[in-house]
């Protein structure tokens, strides 16, 4: 009987034992998973962060390159070239030099970015302009008389414009106030009128955009409406005024041919 018990007690013992030594096996393999859990999202992590940074690098070498670009050509410079230079298309281009301009403005700086139309050109802040003045000779700017002006103004808003629509807006003729602003460099020809004599049309300059720093024709402020009507009016009757004396002349050349005819049939006739 009494080895019984201490069998008993002996396979009681070895239960206890070995319970703790099970439960430990099976922490260590939940500390183990939790580790490697750790491990991979550490991982992850890293990963994730070094594609974040060659993203910003390539994003950074873009705009680097939009900036050389821009200092080097001294002029304005379209979409297209800046795609080329950057071996990419005109969205990424858009892009690039967009980020670049928030950043020029975020550090309000002594260069900006301006924008003229669709193009980009780097110049200095206007707010410097006294100090470098101060050092370098003030460039010589053309007197724009009222009568220029005056051209001026209707080219700008009712281009592209010929003279003969600017002589009748403003009643005299405009011949020497069109070449000043063409040789000012502030209004060019942008093509041909297809109408009788192919008169020749005029419109504006980016020069012009940056002497009265707007961005576009479409930041010019609103015409007052009823002048914007007449000015409507007036071209309208132009062009009807054209059309008319094209019309007058078909007829009259059809005219002519007629009785050019007339003699000969009967010429004909009388032999």
């Amino acid at each position: 009987m009494e080895k019984e018990e201490q069998k008993t007690r002996a396979e009681d013992t070895t239960v206890e034992t070995a319970t703790p030594a099970t439960t430990a096996d099976t922490g260590t393999a939940a500390a183990q998973e939790d580790g490697a859990s750790v491990g991979l999202d550490a991982e992850a992590q890293k990963l994730a962060e070094e594609i974040d940074q060659e993203f910003s690098a390539d994003l950074l070498e873009e705009e680097r390159i939009v900036e050389a670009l821009l200092f080097t050509m001294g002029r304005s410079v379209g979409l297209d070239e800046i795609a080329t230079a950057l071996n990419a298309g005109k969205k990424i281009a858009q892009d690039a030099v967009e980020r670049l301009i928030a950043k020029y403005e975020e550090r309000k700086g002594g260069m900006v970015i301006k924008r003229l139309e669709k193009r980009y050109q780097m110049a200095a802040d206007p707010d410097c302009y006294p100090a470098l003045i101060r050092v370098a000779k003030q460039p010589k700017k053309p007197v724009l008389t009222d009568v220029v002006m005056e051209t001026l103004s209707i080219i700008a808003y009712k281009q592209p414009v010929t003279k003969a629509e600017i002589e009748r807006i403003r009643g005299v003729s405009s011949d020497h106030a069109v070449n000043r602003l063409v040789e000012y460099g502030l209004a060019y020809e942008v093509g041909r009128l297809n109408a009788p004599g192919r008169p020749a049309l005029f419109a504006t300059t980016e020069e012009f955009l940056r002497r009265f720093g707007v961005s576009s024709i479409q930041e010019l402020p609103v015409l007052n409406p009823e002048v914007e009507a007449e000015i409507k009016q007036e071209v309208h009757d132009e062009v009807v005024d054209i059309m008319g004396h094209a019309e007058e002349a078909a007829p009259e050349e059809g005219t002519a041919d007629s009785g050019d005819d007339t003699p000969a049939d009967a010429g004909g006739g009388a032999q």
